[in-house]
């Protein structure tokens, strides 16, 4: 079902499909409908098994998570769907950006694939090399995520 609708006018349908939007950076191949779930290999830290996994209403953060993930694979954002409650990522938030402008999030419970985007630019790679470095550098002194806590 097709329609045209114009100026935020919804058609008598109610709601907007996307009341919000949130997007999960990453180096999987996943498809519509497929879970992302805990419990995986962590990118960062120790990269123990996963208690969490993250999403963010940004999309410049997604694209972060994308370009830092570990894998050979291309990079690959998704537009997903929680399952559960969602909670501040505290690694963020209580770290670096204090009230969440980033707005990066974290849950144990799985995140629905809905979509991909496809076309995104991602930061400059003397950029994303630099980060690399920085979570190395914080990796070899011993300063650990709190999502592993």
């Amino acid at each position: 079902m097709e329609q045209n609708l114009k100026n935020g006018q919804t058609g008598g349908l109610g709601a907007t499909p996307f009341s919000r939007t949130y997007f999960h950076g990453t180096k999987a191949e996943l498809k519509i409908g497929d879970f992302i779930e805990a419990g995986y290999q962590s990118n960062h830290g120790q990269h123990k098994n996963a208690k969490y996994i993250f999403l963010s209403a940004t999309l410049d953060a997604a694209i972060w998570g994308a370009e830092l993930a570990m894998g050979d694979g291309p990079e690959r954002i998704y537009l997903v769907e929680p399952t559960g409650a969602i909670e501040d990522d505290p690694d963020l938030t209580d770290r670096k950006f204090p009230g969440n402008p980033t707005q990066s999030y974290r849950s144990s419970e799985p995140f629905r694939v809905i979509g991909e985007v496809t076309v995104w630019q991602g930061h400059p790679a003397d950029q994303v090399n630099d980060m690399k470095n920085a979570l190395k550098k914080l990796k070899d002194q011993g300063i650990t995520s709190l999502n592993n806590e």
